[in-house]
């Protein structure tokens, strides 16, 4: 079975590190490292027990970690939706208030 662990960082929200091998950020590059901070230890995910994992499909996550040596999961991006709305209005040709 094989497995990924898991680390949080503790500068960025909602932001994971998944490697291969629990401790090692061999293949992690130093810059992202330092922008992610001490990763602190989460869990150990079996890779072969659920199809989405991260948010992505297993295969995808399993061949990032087996041509990279890492996977980042970042935040989903946040929706304005003030800004959808006048985006919406402004698609449907009615006027702003005033």
């Amino acid at each position: 079975m094989k497995l990924s662990a898991v680390y949080k960082s503790p500068k960025k929200v909602d932001t994971y590190l998944y490697v291969a091998k629990r401790d090692d950020f061999t293949q992690v590059p130093a810059a992202l490292m330092q922008k992610f901070g001490t990763p602190l230890f989460v869990m150990l995910i079996p890779l072969n027990k659920r199809e989405i994992i991260a948010g992505m499909d297993r295969n995808k996550l399993v061949l990032k970690l087996e041509s990279e040596g890492f996977y980042l999961q970042l935040p989903p991006k946040v929706t304005n939706l003030l800004e959808g709305h006048l985006h919406g209005r402004q698609i449907d040709n009615i006027p702003d208030a005033k």
